[in-house]
């Protein structure tokens, strides 16, 4: 059975980058300043009478809600990690709010379908990112299990010693 790498402060780095990289690709892609931008729909689908114009766009709407919300959990979880190797978060701080949560929400494969293969290929790109986080958030918990802060072992100490079961 393979062991678990811990996370560093060094890994944590390099995936708030790559997370950071990732997050302006998905803004850069769903950033519509007031307009509809047709190139990110499959326009065959709505020329062919396939699929409404509306309903594409709709589907893009969701999906770049999920995408962008799917980023905003993972920078936040990397920034808990970083705070706590930075001293700014207690352990218990870290594993008590700094949980990552389970995927927002999956693409929905009828509205994927609606988009054009370069969106489809970055809205997978961010669930991967977002899987390897959760398979990280679960292994660090189940490998470095929580101890007793340095004050509830003295407390614990103290009663020991004083005959206080």
């Amino acid at each position: 059975m393979s062991q678990t790498a811990t996370i560093n402060p060094r890994i944590i780095d390099g995936l708030y980058c790559e997370a950071l990289v990732l997050s302006d690709e998905v803004r850069a892609n769903f950033a519509l300043p007031g307009r509809f931008d047709q190139s990110l729909i499959d326009q065959s689908l709505v020329e062919q009478g396939v699929v409404e114009e509306d309903l594409a766009r709709v589907a893009l709407s969701c999906e770049a809600l999920r995408t962008t919300t799917r980023m905003m959990h993972a920078i936040a979880w990397l920034l808990n990690r970083r705070a706590f190797f930075t001293g700014e978060l207690s352990e218990f701080q870290l594993r008590r709010q700094g949980r990552l949560s389970p995927v927002p929400s999956r693409t929905d494969p009828e509205h994927a379908a609606l988009l054009d293969p370069r969106i489809r290929k970055l809205i997978a790109a961010t669930e991967r990112f977002y899987e390897r986080l959760l398979r990280l958030d679960s292994g660090w918990r189940e490998a470095e299990p929580m101890l007793p802060s340095g004050a509830i072992a003295r407390l614990r100490e103290r009663v020991g010693h004083s005959g206080v079961r």
